[in-house]
């Protein structure tokens, strides 16, 4: 009987920010604009984590979300170096990257991550991969290096027989999640190849302190009309904001304002799943071109999260099914026997939002395996289900996007 293997290829983003006082005498850096083909890939990005966000809501209606749209998209994007054929063509195609060579993706994700490591000297946005392979398995040394180049991924082979391996993939993993993560592999089946991993961590500030003598308990009216607690935070204010008859949208920036929180509530008798179903790139930039910076005061509440999404059928059903196929799926360019198909898509989500600032992490994992070898200014009280999205600004590069049916 041919033994199965399985090649496991684990994405963590991770994102911590903490409120520090700014600093008047800081300033913005000069940003260089983006290429044609950055912007190509952002909003590429954008429109394929909307697409990911509307298919995850329509299963969780009735719970919180959070997602690294970013995570998974980088995540499929170094899976991408493997992939070839009709293979290829289907996640180059769920990805939004279809008028894009592979090599302008590969390219452009490499100078993206330069670009967004160092958007704002007030923020700390690391970007790390890893690949860890089995000693014994042969992998193709153009997959390696196409990842090691533009990826900067670290290359290991470990004895996957050995326990100790899962300490050293473990260690990493929590070193570079800054401890938000600390394990992410329970064991090393024997069918296991690889581990292909992706960490980002963000530290960053509140650019205005939510003072923590404002916070009060609260009422938020839950997605089916019930009432609970909740920790209100609040504050007045200058920020950019939007208002019509169906949402209020507020800008709240981190740091220097390179990042920031985007939260989307929907108005009284509106539903949260049907301002989602609605979102896409460019419903998204009009939100954004008519926010005008404008006095108001801002009540939102204190939340955690924490979440974990098997993503095999969504991206199946955004168009990457042959992917997943045994018999189809073809990775020929991981190793020239073929075989290989993508067995497991999970992602592992956690944020915590207070006065001081944001917390959050994620991890997208995907494994293959083969088959051989007012008067007042506004008021913005967010008392009830709402979308927040996490962005850099120069860029727009969506890195989280979240919606809060009940704040834990």
């Amino acid at each position: 009987m041919k033994k199965k293997y399985f090649l496991f290829l684990i994405v963590l983003s991770i994102i911590s920010y903490s409120f520090l006082q700014c600093s008047s005498g800081i300033t913005n850096p000069v940003v260089r604009e983006l290429t044609p083909l950055e912007k190509q890939l952002v909003s590429s990005s954008s429109e394929f984590g909307f697409n990911l966000f509307k298919k995850i809501n329509k299963v969780e209606a009735q719970n919180n979300i959070f997602i690294s749209p970013l995570s998974v998209s980088m995540a499929l994007g170094m899976a991408l170096n493997g992939a070839s054929g009709t293979t290829y063509d289907a996640m180059k195609s769920t990805l939004e990257f279809s008028s894009l060579t592979k090599q302008q993706i590969n390219e452009t994700y490499q100078s993206l991550i330069g670009l967004l490591t160092k958007s704002d000297p007030k923020v700390t946005f690391n970007i790390a991969n890893s690949i860890w392979y089995k000693n014994t398995f042969n992998f193709k040394k153009e997959f390696i290096d196409i990842n090691k180049k533009y990826f900067n991924a670290e290359v290991e082979s470990l004895d996957f027989t050995n326990n100790n391996s899962v300490n050293i993939i473990n260690n990493w993993v929590n070193e570079k999640t800054n401890g938000k993560i600390s394990k992410i592999v329970e064991k090393i089946p024997q069918n296991i190849i690889m581990y292909l991993i992706n960490a980002i961590y963000f530290k960053g500030t509140w650019k205005y302190e939510f003072n923590k003598k404002s916070t009060q308990q609260d009422i938020f009216n839950d997605i089916n009309g019930n009432q609970i607690t909740c920790n209100m935070m609040a504050q007045k204010n200058k920020f950019l904001y939007y208002s019509n008859s169906d949402l209020q949208i507020i800008d709240l920036p981190y740091g220097n304002e390179n990042f920031s929180m985007v939260v989307i509530l929907p108005a009284w008798g509106k539903n949260v799943n049907e301002v989602i179903e609605q979102l896409d790139k460019n419903t998204w930039n009009n939100y954004l071109s008519n926010l005008k910076k404008e006095e108001g005061t801002i009540q939102l509440p204190k939340f955690k999260l924490e979440n974990k999404y098997l993503l095999n059928k969504v991206l199946k059903q955004l168009g990457m099914e042959i992917a997943f196929d045994k018999g189809k799926a073809d990775f020929t360019n991981m190793n020239k026997s073929g075989g290989i198909y993508i067995d497991e898509v999970l992602h592992k989500t956690f944020v915590q939002v207070d006065e001081e600032g944001t917390e959050a992490t994620a991890v997208t994992s995907v494994s293959f395996g083969v088959t051989s070898a007012g008067g007042n200014g506004f008021l913005m009280r967010v008392d009830r289900p709402f979308v927040f999205i996490i962005k850099e600004k120069n860029s727009n590069s969506i890195l989280f996007m979240g919606k809060v049916i009940k704040p834990e």
